[in-house]
């Protein structure tokens, strides 16, 4: 079915960018982000999925951690975006914008 590989590829193949934008709002644990993922852009992740886009934009400086503080009593791992993650999101913006412009106006 070539709409649900269309829909595959949107989502879970590129968790990253929706990774990255909701991190742009503020801070989040693994689990949250899964359940703002579903949430706002209405599809569902695997929680392993979840935990290794994190790696991966974190090993790569896009995003860094920090256990939650004393204060709280906050035991969760808090993702925080990086000025490299901003920028890489804008970049992932710009080519989804100019994909959807040349599909749409020719």
């Amino acid at each position: 079915m070539p709409l649900e590989r269309l829909k595959r590829k949107m989502t879970k193949e590129v968790m990253w960018i929706y990774v990255l934008k909701l991190l742009k709002d503020r801070p989040m644990y693994a689990y949250e982000l899964k359940n703002e993922i579903k949430k706002r852009f209405d599809w569902v992740p695997a929680t392993i999925t979840s935990y290794v886009v994190l790696y991966r934009l974190q090993s790569e400086g896009y995003v860094t951690a920090k256990w939650g503080d004393e204060s709280t009593n906050s035991r969760r791992k808090y993702y925080y975006i990086t000025e490299k993650g901003e920028k890489l999101l804008k970049d992932g913006e710009k080519f989804l914008r100019d994909i959807i412009q040349v599909l749409f106006e020719s």
